[in-house]
């Protein structure tokens, strides 16, 4: 019945583009990959929360609560198990590092499994109590889905990479009812290269998916806040430095959740590590009950100004009996939330840093404006600074400041904190920067692609194959021949320079045309000069496997146009300045 219908609805689509322009189909698929990703987010959240409903029953006492700690182990355990015997390990990723890598190099194609494995294993691992978010599993799921869409018809390569943003930012979207958020995420984190035209179907498909998810899930699972106050700016100093405690945490996050998932993936056997895992989350668990799930409701705690939340059914609520205790309890919560989540995913769990941001970025603020009050120093609001940290975090730990302002500016419903969110995200950013260039994503990415993706220019460079550009018509000359052979070289060749070869094939000299041009006239020197006489030394090599930046600045510092390749020792051809900048020049064209 199902291969029916969609066969039927195949037939349709593929009617409707002969009907359609180019343009007008792509938009008509933009809003049909916008309510795919939106109802992928709606699935997903459903399934994760009635995972979590069913599981909370057994934290209703204090008893009962040690057997609740064990939840997080039988979800990364399912999620482990699934992944080995369900899914191919080459066809599963996680981060945004792999749908970017995929855009550069694997022209915008992702795995079919894509659409529905994220779900399926996130929502195990977050419904059982990982710490850890839905929303990076949301976007593979989104990515996924447009670029599979684009692929079944045929969509050119700069179509199929709208249509993967388009899944992404509906994802996003539809997450937390946030459109323009969605529409920036896709931007700022996956499309490096954006035109004004991407706008449209980006737009488009956001609002079809946080539509769609707006009219299923209602108000009870989306994250939204209502309680918030007017911006005063007296406070703007006390923001200033809240947007620099943002970025320093922001940078503790990210190097310590790197330090952590490395650690736990040099262990090799996958039942010790899930295991392993498993038995430490329990025990974070029991001390810090907040970091059990996605933590949103939490985060409503906090605003709400319901701290005492936090402390139920912990193994230190009775040793919490002052504010400042809980003040205490809330920096240590901030502090390990990171172990948390690292654990998690290093263990095998899927699920991203999104949420985790947001909760560590509202413990920050909660416990810093509580501080501020506490001393007496001012009278600041607590909603507004638990909500205008989120955006802080949010901007120090995925370099997505747009997306972090406008993400808190529609779940608050208003423009209330916009002031503050732009002073809070932009000198986290800016903090993250000066310490980190790159963020957790783009230093798997450049890793991949052995390349730092710092700019729109390193972007499309990444995008060339160097080894297709490699030229090969040259005619080589040995270092043992005499004159007479160059000069026959010469007249064969349409080319100005010469490489000189061994018996080995390796390259011992070059040799220029403008450099021998007066002995070619003169015939009583053919058989005297050996070219080992007249040789000179490349200036520089270049390896195969090289990164176009670092091979660009050596024709920069060399000044030279056309530089040897050499792979272990042996000669492979020449490559040119001139045809790196054409390719760029039709890859610039294509990206635009």
């Amino acid at each position: 019945m199902f291969r029916r219908i969609h066969r039927i609805f195949t037939h349709i689509l593929r009617y409707l583009q002969k009907r359609l322009s180019e343009k007008q189909f792509l938009i008509f698929s933009s809003i049909l990959v916008g309510v795919s990703s939106g109802l992928a987010a709606v699935i997903l959240k459903s399934f994760a929360h009635s995972i979590n409903t069913f599981v909370e029953r057994y934290s209703s006492n204090y008893q009962d609560f040690f057997l609740f700690t064990l939840f997080p182990l039988v979800g990364l355990s399912i999620t482990v198990l699934y992944l080995r015997y369900f899914i191919r390990k080459e066809d599963f990723s996680k981060g945004s590092a792999d749908i970017v890598y995929a855009i550069a190099k694997k022209s915008s194609i992702l795995p079919q499994s894509s659409m529905y494995s994220h779900v399926v294993t996130s929502a195990f691992t977050v419904g059982f109590g990982g710490s850890l978010g839905l929303e990076s599993p949301m976007v593979s799921t989104g990515s996924a889905i447009g670029s599979n869409y684009g692929k079944t018809y045929n969509l050119s390569y700069k179509d199929r990479t709208m249509l993967l943003a388009c899944g992404a930012a509906a994802a996003i979207a539809g997450a937390f009812n946030s459109p323009i958020a969605g529409v920036l995420f896709a931007i700022e984190v996956l499309l490096a290269d954006i035109s004004v035209a991407a706008f449209i179907p980006l737009i488009i498909s956001a609002a079809s998916g946080a539509l769609f998810a707006k009219i299923i899930l209602g108000e009870g699972v989306l994250l939204s806040f209502t309680n918030v106050q007017p911006f005063d700016y007296n406070n703007t100093p006390f923001y200033v430095l809240l947007g620099i405690l943002a970025g320093l945490a922001s940078l503790y996050y990210t190097r310590m959740f790197t330090k952590i998932e490395h650690r736990v993936s040099l262990i090799k056997n996958d039942y010790t590590k899930v295991i392993g895992g498993g038995l430490v989350l329990a025990l974070l668990l029991i001390v810090f009950p907040p970091l059990y799930g996605e933590g949103y409701e939490g985060i409503k705690a906090l605003a709400s100004l319901d701290h005492a939340h936090f402390y139920q059914n912990s193994i230190l609520q009775s040793f919490i009996s002052t504010e400042w205790m809980g003040l205490l309890f809330l920096m240590g919560l901030l502090l390990i939330k990171v172990f948390a989540t690292a654990i998690a995913i290093g263990s095998g769990g899927n699920g991203g840093n999104f949420a985790p941001s947001l909760c560590m970025g509202a413990y920050l603020g909660y416990t810093y404006s509580h501080f501020i009050n506490m001393i007496g120093w001012a009278k600041l609001p607590h909603a507004n600074f638990t909500l205008v940290a989120m955006a802080g975090i949010l901007s120090g730990v995925f370099y997505a400041p747009l997306t972090a302002i406008f993400l808190i500016a529609e779940i608050t419903g208003g423009y209330n904190l916009m002031i503050p969110l732009m002073i809070v995200a932009a000198f986290s950013n800016i903090i993250m920067k000066y310490f980190e260039p790159l963020s957790m994503e783009n230093k798997k990415l450049a890793t991949k692609m052995n390349l730092s993706i710092e700019s729109r220019d390193k972007y499309l460079l990444s995008k060339l194959d160097l080894e297709k550009m490699i030229e090969t018509d040259f005619q080589a000359v040995k270092p043992t021949d005499k004159l007479r052979a160059l000069v026959s070289a010469i007249t064969k060749s349409k080319r100005n320079l010469f490489p000189v070869i061994n018996e080995d094939q390796e390259l011992v000299g070059i040799i220029l045309l403008d450099s021998v041009k007066e002995m070619m006239f003169n015939h009583e020197l053919y058989d005297k000069i050996t070219i080992k006489e007249i040789m000179t030394r490349p200036r520089a090599i270049i390896s195969p496997d090289e990164s176009l930046n670092s091979v660009l600045k050596k024709f920069e510092d060399t000044e030279q146009w056309n530089l040897p390749v050499i792979e272990n020792f042996r000669y492979i051809g020449f490559l040119s300045k001139s045809s790196i900048l054409s390719q760029y020049r039709d890859e610039l064209v294509r990206s635009t």
